[in-house]
């Protein structure tokens, strides 16, 4: 026992002779921080002494390292959702997921009224698959409740090795009951950005996550757009983006702002205050931009929704976003550890802090999706019949129309010919787009403005 007290002895005396070399200077500028050190200090005594208290009585041996962790894992749990501590082998898997890829089911998950809730389900995984969504609330994982569950905790418990089950119970608005969800965990790549054609002159970028590459693939994927001519308009989906870096999400607005302010924050320190504005970059885009977001878009792809929103470059449509509004920073530890720690708010140009609000469209569009049983439906009901002029007996045929239609042999042959891959490629497209009402409109949206610009320049 003696090795014991001689741990708490030490913690102590290592806690006390740390306080005053942070505090000491202020002492002579304000006697209301006196009284706080006090108070630190017997809170400091008396946590020294339950620690001792347990290592001397409790009923099992106890690990004093575990019960340190577990004590700075509480301190920081009980300031915000999104501060917690690392141990060096969550630190390490964070790094991993900046860069790489994670077995897990794919979901951004986060604490909600001390309720694990998801942020959004990563597109293309096990999660999303089974049909996982933004704001459902996770309240057992295996049969045990994530109520007292950190959210580390719980991150450990989804993940796992490849090809293994996990079985969440899941509450969502309007279920009078829990459903059981049983996924199936697999690798999650973490593929930034996904761009494809719409139609011709219409572009679409899916930005899933920012991470360390997400400007270079994005800008790879801008020329690739753009290499076959310009662009009439161009689809920007941040739909179900939990966020990410800081800087990449500036650099992306950056892409498409040529002056005046991205994103500022507001901190406790005014030194550390940070300011982010655009600059003029070698290529100038000037097509019209929708912004497609939605209830799990959050933090890093509100800061770019904000940004395009605020001056006017981009028209925002989809439903109202989650509503992160607060910056972490990211302390690796002399031991190999981590703490994550929120250090300031951020605001948009126009000084709106979307904290708990989130981003308020432009246009609102609710968020729904058909299954494929949905458009199969959809698209096996009889259309309604009319009567058009070509339908009538007798009717004038139109012999300048049908030289114009005449068949040419050429032609069909080159029609005949498409890749079966690029065909495959068309028709997800438009499966996708009759699918998905957001981007549907988003789509019309572009349209209709490449039709009035030519309109007004007439």
């Amino acid at each position: 026992m003696k090795s014991g007290n001689s741990i708490t002895k030490r913690l102590l005396f290592v806690l006390i002779l740390l306080l005053p070399v942070a505090t000491l200077p202020l002492w002579d500028r304000d006697s209301q921080v006196i009284a706080q050190t006090e108070d630190t200090y017997q809170n400091l005594e008396t946590f020294t002494a339950i620690l001792h208290m347990l290592q001397e009585n409790y009923v099992e041996d106890v690990d004093s390292k575990e019960l340190l962790e577990g004590a700075i894992k509480g301190m920081l749990n009980s300031l915000d959702p999104h501060s917690s501590y690392m141990d060096p082998e969550d630190f390490k898997d964070l790094q991993i997921e900046t860069k790489g890829s994670f077995s897990g089911i794919g979901i951004e998950i986060t604490m909600k009224d001390s309720i694990l809730t998801v942020v959004s389900p990563i597109d293309d995984t096990p999660a999303f698959k089974k049909g996982l969504k933004a704001g459902d609330k996770i309240l057992k994982i295996e049969g045990e409740p994530t109520k007292d569950m950190t959210l580390v905790d719980a991150v450990k418990r989804l993940r796992g090795p490849n090809g293994t089950d996990v079985t969440i119970s899941i509450h969502r608005e309007g279920w009078t009951e829990l459903k059981d969800f049983t996924i199936t965990r697999d690798n999650i790549p973490l593929i930034s950005v996904k761009a494809k054609t719409l139609e011709p002159g219409y572009g679409y970028i899916r930005i899933r996550s920012f991470q360390a590459n997400t400007t270079k693939d994005f800008k790879k994927s801008m020329d690739d757009l753009t290499k076959d001519g310009d662009l009439k308009g161009l689809v920007l989906d941040l739909r179900n983006n939990p966020g990410g870096l800081l800087d990449q999400a500036v650099r992306i607005s950056d892409v498409f702002l040529d002056e005046g302010l991205i994103v500022y924050t507001k901190s406790r320190r005014k030194e550390n205050n940070l300011s982010y504005s655009a600059h003029k970059n070698g290529t100038s885009y000037t097509f019209p931009i929708v912004v497609l977001v939605n209830e799990g878009s959050a933090s890093a792809s509100e800061i770019v929704a904000g940004a395009l929103q605020d001056h006017k470059r981009a028209l925002v449509l989809g439903a109202q976003s989650f509503g992160k509004g607060s910056v972490q920073t990211i302390h690796p530890m002399s031991n190999g550890a981590g703490l994550r720690l929120t250090t300031a708010l951020y605001y948009t140009p126009n000084g709106r802090s979307i904290q708990a609000t989130g981003i308020t469209p432009d246009i609102i569009v609710p968020t729904s999706f058909l299954t494929e049983e949905e458009l199969e439906e959809k698209n096996g009901k009889e259309k309604p019949q009319f009567i058009r002029e070509k339908d009538l007996r007798h009717h004038f045929d139109n012999k300048s129309a049908d030289s114009k239609n005449k068949k040419d042999p050429k032609k069909d042959k080159e029609l005949k010919d498409v890749d079966d891959k690029i065909q495959q490629e068309l028709d997800e497209i438009k499966t996708l787009i009759e699918k998905d009402n957001q981007l549907k409109q988003g789509l019309m949206i572009l349209k209709s403005a490449q039709i009035f610009g030519a309109m007004r320049s007439k």
